[in-house]
């Protein structure tokens, strides 16, 4: 099975400029009720990169940084670990398991397809069982 076939498309995803406040990427995570946001590209050969509830924990509660002060770029990962979207599955489950990550981009040709996450593979396995 191909990551394609198991992702969140692009259309579900939530997405926050880098230039954005810690703040606005907050409230959009409350909104939508996600974990974490994807950052977009400022220019068609730059990279995506995600932010994610631990990379806020990571700035604000471990380094005393301040919500209003700070802005995207200054915490998320960039560029984000991706993946293609032709990519089969199980190795993209390997590269998560081994790197201990829980979502990755997914991409083609630079551009964003959507995201694969630890609960879009988990949920294959359920359905595979039931």
């Amino acid at each position: 099975m191909l990551v394609e076939n198991v992702m969140t498309p692009k259309e579900q995803l939530v997405t926050v400029s880098p230039m954005a406040t810690v703040r606005e990427a907050l409230n959009l995570m409350k909104i939508h009720k996600v974990r974490s946001v994807i950052v977009t590209k400022t220019k068609p050969d730059s990279a995506y990169g995600l932010l994610t509830f631990k990379n806020i924990l990571q700035s604000i509660v471990a380094e005393d940084g301040d919500i209003d002060l700070l802005h995207v770029y200054d915490i998320a990962a960039t560029p984000a670990i991706s993946v293609s979207s032709k990519l089969n599955v199980k190795y993209a489950a390997k590269m998560m398991v081994k790197s201990s990550i829980k979502r990755l981009l997914v991409l083609d040709n630079n551009e964003l397809k959507g995201i694969l996450t630890m609960t879009d593979i988990i949920a294959i396995l359920m359905d595979a069982v039931e």
